[in-house]
């Protein structure tokens, strides 16, 4: 099976095939399945809604992978709506429930998991395949996504785009600024990087954000030095949790991106930024999404690398970063043929060469080890290693207590009142101490009411 350039919106390979993936030359290799029409009218197709929160090159993707699927098989036709961003398809999808009129499948984000797990709302995905009869390699997935994806050792939702937040930089400037190209490791070699690059005027910043700065600053930080980010192992253990924001890790931290801050060597994208300050070469550096490799691979107009999330270095310890981007839930209040229809579409999204193509496409990591293993086998990871370097915090350790997710109910909400105050401490309006314990108090009361709301006993099986 041949994958198509990376910088190219191409189609994806049918799901039959050889197993092994091999990189570069020409779409026209790969095999189309189409279907023969008979003689007539041809029979209904099964429609399956597909709620999602894709934008640019991954909506791209995203509607090539659907559009082959359609194309493979004559019976079921899904439709791809996009309904906004990742919290919005949430609240649609939650409140289209409730009024009896729900998505067959909805693109959730990694921090709604619990919220989608406490709903009642879903067909958890292990049993619809079950009884669909439809085998899923569930092994198969990689031990970091199952680590923060499972409930009670089972997938309640399909993986799909996988990522994590890694370091971007502009290797022209590091040229201009007489830097080694290569991407700092460690937070201080970035603050040396970056006061090197501002006084050459090379650039008018060291590093930006791109998406949430809680998630890439502070929700990755705390696994990736193995420290905990909630009580109840990030709760996973019980809904009574709370939040450790502002422990002696948390302060130190928040302090040096505060001090960076006013010196110019650290500008926060804000809330759902796009890293726009390093697109168009202003900031050197940016920690944002993986995912984004797809987008900048098609728009960047100067030379950039990729490098894992900088560290503190000893006497930190190293664990791994959290994957993050989201998966698909199957909700309650549909036909059996529709369910059936469901099971078939994730079947094929969830095939090792699906898996292998968005990745090479997107820039999204590969959710099996097969996918995987048939990337590097086939040179893919030796030509592009700046989609390695997500791969290499994911899979740095075995996934520990503290690293392995966040299970947190209502957790955007939580993420809004941390990145409000994480602002006020950057602008000056608050201290540290006083920033994070209010971001702290204000999360904490979200996550008791999330508590009182679902009690006890929903933490047993759904």
């Amino acid at each position: 099976m041949i994958l198509p350039p990376v910088g190219e919106p191409a189609r994806p390979p049918a799901a039959a095939g050889p197993r092994r993936i091999r990189c570069a030359v020409s779409l026209a290799a790969v095999v189309l399945f189409t279907c023969c029409s008979s003689a007539g009218a041809p029979p209904a197709r099964t429609s399956i809604e597909f709620w999602h929160a894709m934008r640019g090159a991954g909506t791209t993707a995203l509607e090539a992978l659907v559009q082959q699927f359609n194309e493979s098989q004559p019976a079921v036709a899904v439709k791809p709506i996009f309904k906004g961003t990742y919290p919005e398809v949430l609240t649609a999808a939650i409140t289209a429930y409730q009024r009896k009129a729900p998505p067959h499948l909805a693109q959730v984000f990694d921090i709604g998991t619990l919220s989608m797990l406490r709903s009642h709302a879903i067909v958890p995905v292990y049993r619809l395949m079950e009884q669909q009869q439809i085998s899923v390699n569930w092994a198969d997935i990689l031990p970091t996504v199952t680590a923060y994806y499972a409930e009670n050792s089972r997938l309640y939702s399909l993986p799909f785009n996988a990522s994590t937040p890694i370091l971007y930089y502009n290797k022209a400037i590091f040229r201009k600024a007489g830097l080694p190209v290569a991407p700092p490791a460690t937070w201080p070699a970035v603050e040396a990087a970056a006061q090197r690059i501002l006084a050459t005027g090379a650039a008018s910043c060291g590093f930006t954000t791109g998406g949430s700065p809680s998630w890439g600053l502070l929700e990755n930080a705390f696994p990736w030095h193995d420290h905990p980010f909630a009580t109840n192992q990030n709760g996973y253990d019980g809904l009574d949790t709370r939040l450790l924001l502002n422990s002696d890790f948390g302060r130190m931290h928040v302090r040096a991106l505060a001090r960076w801050h006013r010196a110019r060597i650290f500008e926060s994208g804000g809330q759902e930024g796009r890293a726009e300050r390093f697109a168009q070469g202003a900031c050197a550096m940016a920690v944002a999404s993986s995912g984004e490799i797809g987008g900048f691979a098609r728009s960047l107009p100067f030379d950039w690398g990729t490098g894992p999330l900088p560290h503190w270095g000893p006497p930190y310890p190293k664990a791994n970063t959290m994957v993050g981007g989201a998966t698909l839930w199957v909700f309650r209040g549909h036909s059996a043929p529709e369910y059936r229809g469901v099971a078939q579409f994730l079947k094929f999204l969830a095939d090792p060469r699906q898996q292998a193509w968005w990745a090479a496409t997107t820039g999204f990591l590969p959710i099996t080890k097969t996918a995987l293993d048939n990337l590097d086998e086939g040179g893919f990871y030796k030509q592009n290693p700046e989609q390695w370097t997500a791969m290499t915090q994911l899979l740095n350790a075995e996934p520990t207590a503290n690293s392995r997710g966040l299970r947190l109910g209502n957790y955007a909400e939580v993420r809004e009142a941390i990145e409000l105050e994480l602002d006020n401490i950057l602008a000056g309006r608050k201290t540290v101490e006083d920033g994070l314990a209010t971001a702290v108090a204000r999360g904490n009361a979200i996550l008791r009411e999330f508590a009182v709301t679902h009690g006890a006993a929903a933490q047993g099986e759904i």
